[in-house]
């Protein structure tokens, strides 16, 4: 979804199992934020992108295709703007890819491998969640909302892709995040303190708490994430 306005364009990226119109078409128009050049898109097998069975569904490759696209899209410099697993997909585009990015907003972004035993690829094997119970148990398990998104996710796509944000990138997000050279803003709901606050901040990294709101803070409080992200993009 491309909305039309001046340079430099933002980049909006969405998390595991979801889709970026959903989350960010109503906060991306408001007049804090609109009148740029947006891009909401959808990471390759989520939403209304491809989902291709044989693609591997790493951090990496899921940078590397938006890097594609955005130089397809004669973007250069972009403010990019992401949730969650989409927040990992941001870092390492940033590191891979250092001329596509200006900034970056971190929302409530993964930035580490999750403790063993944790996730899908703990709980199941690929063929027991694309072939076997594990894709209709998860869309019960995780609820309406989110369930509403991540049906339209390829099963292979976020069996993979949650694999592999599981095991992490090496050097894993959180080190490429200490290392980046662009303005970072790291957004967390203000009843969390993220882990490791004081080093992201000694790094330069601008942690800022929103109020009113869990993990989605672009749909638990608009305004507030509005109100941040435009003041992360102003350098305020």
């Amino acid at each position: 979804m491309e909305l039309p306005g001046a340079e430099p364009t933002r980049v909006y990226l969405h998390g595991l199992g979801a889709s970026s119109a959903a989350y960010y078409a109503a906060v991306a128009t408001k007049p804090a934020l609109g009148g740029r050049r947006s891009l909401l898109m959808d990471l390759l097998g989520h939403g209304i992108s491809d989902r291709p069975t044989d693609a591997s569904y790493t951090l990496e490759e899921h940078a590397d295709l938006v890097a594609a696209a955005l130089s397809a899209a004669r973007v250069n410099a972009a403010q990019v703007i992401a949730h969650s697993m989409g927040g990992a997909v941001a870092i390492v585009l940033a590191a891979r890819h250092p001329h596509l990015v200006s900034a970056l907003v971190l929302v409530d972004a993964t930035l580490d491998p999750q403790p063993p035993g944790e996730g899908i690829g703990a709980r199941y094997t690929e063929e027991q969640f694309v072939h076997g119970h594990g894709w209709s148990e998860t869309l019960n398990r995780v609820g309406t909302a989110w369930a509403a998104t991540m049906r339209l996710t390829g099963p292979e796509a976020l069996y993979r892709t949650a694999a592999h944000l599981g095991r992490g990138t090496t050097p894993t997000m959180r080190e490429l995040l200490l290392e980046l050279r662009v303005p970072r803003t790291y957004l967390h709901p203000a009843d969390t303190t993220p882990r490791g606050a004081h080093a992201l901040t000694d790094a330069g990294v601008r942690v800022v708490a929103v109020p009113d709101a869990g993990h989605n803070i672009m749909l638990d409080n608009p305004d507030g994430f509005v109100a941040a992200t435009e003041a992360a993009l102003r350098g305020r």
